[in-house]
């Protein structure tokens, strides 16, 4: 392992240290010099507890990486570096392959009130879109039932045949939007039933359904962790919120695409202001063509669709049920690739 071999790293804003299988300090970028405020010549060849305190943690993760050819993420990080500057960060480790032999660290600075002003706002517009559609629904369903039921008195009084076909599609009609209504309603009326599960169980199910209803031009890939424990959630919840998200991402590809089905293990994650020492991330990807910037701040909230005859409630859904397990979704979209994080916490008598 070279320290020219990673000099294109130094072209991007993400810090990166490249760690040798010593755990010892082999490439820091420009990025990570920047934020670490240190320089790489000093850190050469030095262990990576040279320039990071206390991080046992880390340290354990990154063996375990490289025993295990398996790559991790530390959600949220909070430690002081050797310039006694404290960071809350989210570190991504990566092994290398076995020509380098080593593992790729990525620190990410989180903006700890941001995230927490972002959760609060999260939550506050998914009360709104609650109340939104359950006050739609129920203005709806009225009339709707009105209308059937003319129709259908309409239809005992007709003798042309002809006549009769209109007043089916209006029958026809108002049963598609009774179904939509239904749809709107039920996420918030059905009881939580929480079992213990495997994730990639009922990812396995969202694969299997997605790829009966794209059979042509859909291919999906998996990137499991399998050491993520069983967890406590709602199956057929869980479900139907990564399934709006997969089959959304479906249905916005054009020809044949890719979907990648991943899963990591989080550690030290807060979710509405409440911490856990575990987590999981499921992250949905896809090479589609991505999310209409103008779209982007409004794509959980009702009836936005960025697709002709979508309804706009596929997301909002998700969302919806993601956080009545606690958790929440997040994404990051441009043409070419677009990835949903939805993250679930893992609460210690599930794992314990």
């Amino acid at each position: 392992m070279k320290n020219e071999d990673f000099k294109g790293l130094d072209l991007i804003t993400t810090a990166v240290i490249v760690l040798n299988q010593q755990l010892t300090i082999m490439f820091i970028n420009t990025a990570a010099e920047d934020l670490f405020a240190v320089s790489r010549k000093n850190l050469f060849n030095h262990h990576l507890d040279h320039l990071l305190l206390d991080i046992e943690r880390l340290l354990e993760d990154c063996r375990l990486s490289l025993e295990k050819k398996m790559g991790f993420i530390e959600h949220e990080w909070s430690f002081n570096s050797i310039s006694h500057v404290k960071h809350i960060l989210s570190c991504t480790g990566t092994p290398l392959d076995d020509q380098c032999s080593g593992i790729l660290l990525e620190f990410r600075p989180i903006n700890q009130r941001v995230r927490i002003e972002k959760e609060e706002k999260i939550i506050q517009d998914q009360e709104v879109n609650r109340q939104l559609v359950r006050n739609l629904a129920h203005e709806i369903r009225n009339p709707l039932g009105g209308i059937k039921g003319a129709a259908q008195l309409l239809e005992k009084e007709l003798h042309q045949t002809e006549l009769k076909e209109y007043t089916q599609v209006i029958k026809n009609e108002t049963d598609r939007l009774q179904l939509l209504l239904d749809r709107m309603l039920s996420p918030n009326s059905r009881l939580h039933q929480t079992v213990p599960l495997n994730i990639h169980e009922v990812l396995e199910r969202v694969r299997s359904v997605t790829l009966a209803e794209f059979p042509q031009r859909l291919s999906i890939y998996r990137d499991y962790d399998t050491s993520i424990p069983e967890f406590l959630a709602d199956r057929e919840q869980l479900i139907q919120a990564i399934l709006n998200i997969v089959r959304n991402a479906a249905q916005a590809i054009q020809h044949h695409g890719v979907i990648r089905l991943q899963t990591r293990i989080l550690r030290q994650i807060t979710l509405a202001k409440k911490r856990y020492k575990l987590g999981i991330v499921v992250k949905i990807i896809d090479n589609g063509p991505g999310i209409p910037p103008p779209l982007q701040p409004r794509i959980f909230q009702p009836l936005v669709s960025g697709r002709e005859g979508g309804t706009g409630l596929g997301l909002m859904l998700a969302q919806n049920l993601i956080s009545q397990h606690h958790g929440m979704v997040e994404f990051e979209s441009r043409p070419g690739f677009t990835c949903f994080d939805l993250i679930l916490p893992i609460t210690e008598t599930e794992y314990n």
